[in-house]
C-alpha cells in the first residue's frame, strides 16, 4: 500500500463515485412525474419495473445529503435530497399505525410493509443528513423520532416460542444508524445504543471457540443446530466488523479495534472463495450444506463491505495482511462487477464471476452500498495522505 497505490485507489473511488456511479443514478432513477426514485434498472438504465422500495428512497436521499455535507455543497444534490424526503413524508408512512411501508407503487400507493423496522432506520439517516444540510429542526426531530421507533420496535411474533432466536442485523444496523445521527444531528442517545449493540454482538454472536461470527443464534447466544443457525453470512458479519472498527477509530479504543479485526479475520477465512475469488453469499458453520440455493453466488454488497473493512483495518493497524486482502477483494470485484460500457456495477454474479443478471438495481440494490464504499474509502485514503485526520 505505497503512495502510488493509495493515489490510484483514491482516484478510482472518488472519480468513480462522482463521474460514474452518481451520474448513472441521477440520469436514470429520478422520477420527475411522481417524485422519489425508480431503482429497478437494467444495465443501460432502462426502467425494468416502476415500483419503489422505501429502503432505496431513504438510502438515496441519505447519500445525496451525505455528499452535500461531506464532499461539496451542490444545490442539485440538496434539492433532490429534499425531494426525497417529501416523497417519504407523503407516501412512506402508514397513517393507521405510523409504521413505514417497505414497498410502494410508483405513485406512492402502499403495497406492503415488513416485520422489521429497517425502513425507519434508513429514513432516520436520510432526515438526519438533510437536517444537517439545511439546519431544519423539524427534520432533525423526525430523524430522532424514527431512530427511537426503530430501536424500540418489537415485531409482531411470526414464530412460536419453541426455538427463539436473535439475529445480528438489528444491532449492527443500530450501530451505524446511531453513528450517522451522532454526526448529523448530535443524537444524545447515540453512544448508549452503540455500546448496547456492540455488547450484544460480542456477547451473543462472536464465538472465539468456533472462530466465527454467527448470523443467527438462540436467545442466549447458543448455537442453533438447524439450517438457520448453521448458515453464515460473511458479508453481513464483515459489515458489522467495520462498523465496530469505525467506532474504535472514533473513540481511539484499541479493544473495539481488536474486536472488529477479529470479526474480519474470521469471516474473511469463512467467506473468501479460494477457487474463484470474491466473497461468497452464504457459507456453513460446519461444512454441511446450506439451505439457500444462491449460497455460492457473488452479490455486489458483500464485496463492497469487505473492501471498506479491509482498508479500514489496514488504516488502523498497518498490518500487511489487510492491505493484501484489500487488494485481492478490490481487484476481483472491480474486474467482475464493473460495467465499463454503461457505468455502475452489476448486482449479481455466478460463483465463477459470470454475470447472472444485467440488473443494476431493484427493490434491494440501489445507490447505497457501492457509492458508500467509494465515499468511505476515498475519505480513508485522503486521511492516510494527510497529517490532519478527517472528522469522520
Amino acid at each position: 500500500m505505497n503512495g502510488d497505490r493509495q493515489a490510484a485507489l483514491f482516484s478510482q473511488y472518488r472519480n468513480g463515485l462522482l463521474e460514474d456511479t452518481l451520474p448513472f443514478w441521477l440520469k436514470h432513477s429520478v422520477d420527475q412525474e411522481y417524485g422519489g426514485f425508480i431503482t429497478s434498472l437494467d444495465r443501460d438504465g432502462t426502467i425494468v419495473d416502476t415500483d419503489k422500495g422505501v429502503w432505496q428512497q431513504a438510502r438515496f436521499t441519505w447519500l445525496l445529503g451525505e455528499l452535500y455535507n461531506e464532499v461539496e455543497p451542490r444545490e442539485e444534490w440538496l434539492h433532490l435530497a429534499e425531494a426525497g424526503l417529501q416523497f417519504l413524508s407523503r407516501y412512506a408512512f402508514d397513517p393507521v399505525d405510523g409504521r413505514m411501508w417497505f414497498h410502494l407503487a410508483r405513485e406512492g400507493k402502499p403495497i406492503r410493509k415488513r416485520r422489521y423496522a429497517f425502513s425507519e432506520s434508513f429514513a432516520a439517516i436520510a432526515f438526519g443528513e438533510v437536517a444537517k444540510a439545511t439546519g431544519n429542526a423539524e427534520y432533525a426531530e423526525k430523524a430522532r423520532e424514527l431512530f427511537l421507533r426503530f430501536v424500540n420496535h418489537r415485531p409482531d411474533p411470526k414464530f412460536t416460542d419453541v426455538r427463539p432466536t436473535r439475529g445480528i442485523g438489528v444491532p449492527m444496523v443500530t450501530i451505524n444508524t446511531a453513528q450517522q445521527l451522532r454526526d448529523s444531528i448530535g443524537l444524545e442517545e447515540a453512544n448508549h445504543w452503540i455500546d448496547k449493540s456492540i455488547e450484544a454482538i460480542r456477547t451473543y454472536h462472536v464465538k472465539p471457540e468456533l472462530a466465527c461470527v454467527l448470523e443467527t443464534v438462540g436467545s442466549e447466544g447458543e448455537v442453533v443446530d438447524h439450517f438457520d443457525g448453521r448458515t453464515l453470512n460473511p458479508g453481513h458479519a464483515i459489515e458489522g466488523a467495520w462498523f465496530i472498527l469505525w467506532e474504535g477509530r472514533c473513540r481511539n479504543d484499541d479493544q473495539l479495534i481488536k474486536l472488529g479485526c477479529q470479526m474480519l479475520d474470521w469471516m474473511w477465512q469463512r467467506g473468501w472463495d479460494e477457487q474463484y475469488g470474491g466473497i461468497l453469499y452464504f457459507t456453513s458453520l460446519d461444512g454441511r450444506p446450506v439451505q439457500e440455493y444462491w449460497h455460492d453466488m457473488k452479490f455486489w454488497w458483500p464485496q463492497n463491505e469487505t473492501i471498506i473493512a479491509t482498508l479500514l483495518a489496514y488504516c488502523l493497524t498497518g498490518e500487511t495482511r489487510y492491505a493484501q486482502w484489500h487488494q485481492q477483494i478490490h481487484d476481483w470485484a472491480y474486474s467482475h462487477f464493473a460495467d465499463p460500457q454503461h457505468g455502475e456495477w452489476f448486482g449479481y454474479l455466478h460463483r465463477d464471476g459470470r454475470i447472472s443478471s444485467t440488473l443494476k438495481g431493484n427493490l434491494w440494490k440501489g445507490p447505497f452500498h457501492f457509492p458508500r464504499m467509494q465515499l468511505v474509502c476515498s475519505q480513508l485514503l485522503q486521511e492516510m495522505a494527510s497529517p490532519v485526520k478527517l472528522a469522520r
